[in-house]
């Protein structure tokens, strides 16, 4: 008896304290984070590429991910936040890529062929994306409507990557090609108001290790260019 009398007098005393202290479930949070999924949009434009080398049609690309975001001073306007994400990028030019048919793990061929009609010629590229970053923004607790100016470094591995060639009466495609970088990294800008934002990417190290055409090495980066989704 006692135990349930005090169990009662417990829940008693619980509901007095409620009432007293009404939970304000609108009231602004100070320790609020701007953790936030992205998406981006950008056109892929190769640099540092051999001197045949152009780009026909548009390259584009996608990415999406999730980004912790990490305050670091009282007002929350600057923090620092990593995540982890996917990118699709795609690349249509005129460099040609053929693996002989004597053996899968011959070397590939690379070349230009400027009599050579195809309707299509691009290469696939999918990575898993860990992007690191520095933000400053205006944000407050009331309002989620601000400029922010976000800059980092991406790493990129590689999964995937397929090149398919169509034309003159033939199809190529080349996958799992090893002369491709697995790891990429870059630096990064985004910077804009509020769910509209400009972003900017530039590769650091090429996107083959030893490719080359020519007898030149491919030692081309990516630069791209495009707008930043972000998503609370």
């Amino acid at each position: 008896m006692r135990f349930l009398q005090s169990i009662v007098l417990f829940l008693f005393g619980l509901s007095a304290f409620a009432q007293e202290k009404t939970i304000d479930f609108d009231a602004p949070d100070s320790l609020y984070r701007e953790d936030q999924f992205y998406i981006g949009l950008t056109y892929n434009k190769l640099q540092n590429t051999p001197k045949d080398l152009s780009q026909n049609k548009f390259s584009s690309g996608i990415s999406v991910g999730f980004l912790r975001d990490m305050p670091f001073n009282k007002s929350r306007t600057w923090a620092i936040a990593a995540g982890l994400g996917y990118s699709l990028n795609i690349f249509n030019d005129n460099l040609l890529i053929n693996q002989p048919s004597v053996s899968p793990s011959s070397e590939n061929i690379y070349s230009f062929d400027a009599d050579l009609i195809y309707s299509k010629n691009k290469m696939t590229l999918h990575y898993i994306d860990l992007p690191i970053e520095l933000r400053w923004r205006t944000s407050t607790p009331e309002s989620h409507r601000f400029w922010r100016v976000y800059t980092g470094f991406k790493f990129s591995y590689l999964f995937y990557d397929q090149y398919k060639f169509v034309g003159s009466g033939e199809t190529i495609k080349v996958t799992g090609n090893e002369d491709y970088n697995k790891l990429q990294y870059g630096v990064y800008i985004a910077t804009g108001w509020n769910t509209w934002n400009f972003h900017a990417y530039y590769g650091l190290n090429p996107m083959f290790k030893n490719a080359k055409v020519d007898g030149q090495s491919i030692d081309m980066k990516t630069f791209n260019l495009g707008l930043m989704f972000y998503i609370l």
